[in-house]
């Protein structure tokens, strides 16, 4: 049934196909949720094999939904039905923005794989949260992508993610601060010692809701130990690894701007998370994304450290009986290698 569905929304520009998908599990979330119960029951996998309690919440299943998919939090339910243990939504800044001029978003169906120059365009912390008040607590556990304005200036960027932890620090389960993608000007700038040491500083005096730094996968690497290890000692609960890729020559045809996603960055994603499993593996929660697009690839992953896993791209290209082929492909891995609980298989190489 996906194979047709993507036939058909693959002949639309894929901006234009990503609002139709998000006004079909918006609406019918909404007004008929009833509609979700057959997919939850194929597609959700619940085992107490891969439950685990991380960052003050119950986590069901360790695939999640990175961020950039759902970036207004409208398809909440929906994407729930789909099988996701946990949502991270957004990128979400304190005023809405309309994002950087169209097109901003290809696809590349053989290579499975997406560019994105999206620009952080959501709705704004006020309409945003109040629709999450109205849903928190949710049945899986959410996760606020938080990022500064395109206007914001660096030497104000500390106000805009102080008035997003304070606003959304109800509404969530968990923060992800965001100074790597590739698609606000200035913002991986951020990315340094500094400004992290004071954010993170601001942030465990605002809440004790549990808050992440996403690293991107184009730092050089001794900085990008430094940077974690500077969010860590000032009270980051995890690290995220990774954002989307400037280097265009992993993608033929690829743009001369935003982001890569997607296989294309498999190789280079697994590569960067594993010297900071060595590093932080047991000292911090650690989240993978980039490029996974199966159980192999996941449980990977999960063997060098990463406690949770993420998908985006292969969600769009294999529709949401990954989430189950993942699970289970795990839950069959980890009976190969005789670990009775995810939590057994987690950093086993370390």
């Amino acid at each position: 049934m996906y194979d047709l569905l993507k036939k058909i929304m693959f002949q639309l520009q894929p901006e234009t196909a990503h609002e139709i998908a998000e006004l079909g599990l918006r609406l019918t979330g909404n007004y008929a949720p009833a509609l979700f119960s057959p997919f939850a029951s194929t597609f959700f996998v619940s085992d107490a094999r891969l439950e685990q309690h991380l960052l003050g919440t119950t986590f069901h299943n360790p695939v999640g939904l990175g961020a950039g998919f759902d970036k207004n939090a409208t398809m909440l339910k929906g994407l729930t039905a789909l099988g996701f243990g946990h949502i991270e939504f957004g990128t979400i800044t304190p005023k809405a923005q309309p994002g950087n001029p169209k097109p901003r978003l290809f696809r590349f169906p053989k290579e499975e794989s997406v560019q994105n120059a999206m620009g952080f365009n959501n709705e704004g912390l006020v309409k945003v949260k109040k629709r999450l008040t109205s849903l928190y607590p949710f049945a899986t556990p959410l996760g606020a992508n938080i990022g500064k304005n395109k206007t914001t200036t660096p030497e104000d960027a500390l106000e805009d993610y102080r008035l997003l932890i304070e606003g959304l620090k109800d509404v969530c389960d968990f923060m992800v601060v965001n100074v790597s993608s590739p698609n606000t000007p200035g913002l991986r700038d951020l990315q340094n010692e500094a400004f992290i040491s004071e954010l993170f500083t601001m942030a465990t005096a605002l809440t004790r809701k549990p808050i992440l730094l996403k690293i991107s996968p184009d730092m050089e690497m001794d900085a990008a130990l430094s940077l974690c290890e500077c969010a860590i000692n000032h009270g980051a609960h995890g690290i995220v690894a990774t954002n989307t890729t400037t280097e265009y020559a992993l993608l033929q045809g690829a743009q001369s701007f935003g982001g890569l996603s997607g296989r294309v960055l498999s190789e280079k994603s697994a590569a960067f998370f594993k010297p900071l499993a060595e590093a932080f593996f047991g000292k911090t929660v650690l989240i993978s994304v980039g490029g996974i697009s199966s159980a192999d690839e996941a449980y990977e992953r999960i063997l060098e450290g990463a406690s949770l896993v993420q998908i985006y791209s292969a969600f769009i290209f294999q529709g949401p009986s990954l989430n189950k082929r993942i699970n289970e492909g795990i839950l069959a891995r980890m009976n190969q290698d005789g670990f009775h609980h995810i939590q057994e298989a987690i950093g086993a190489r370390r």
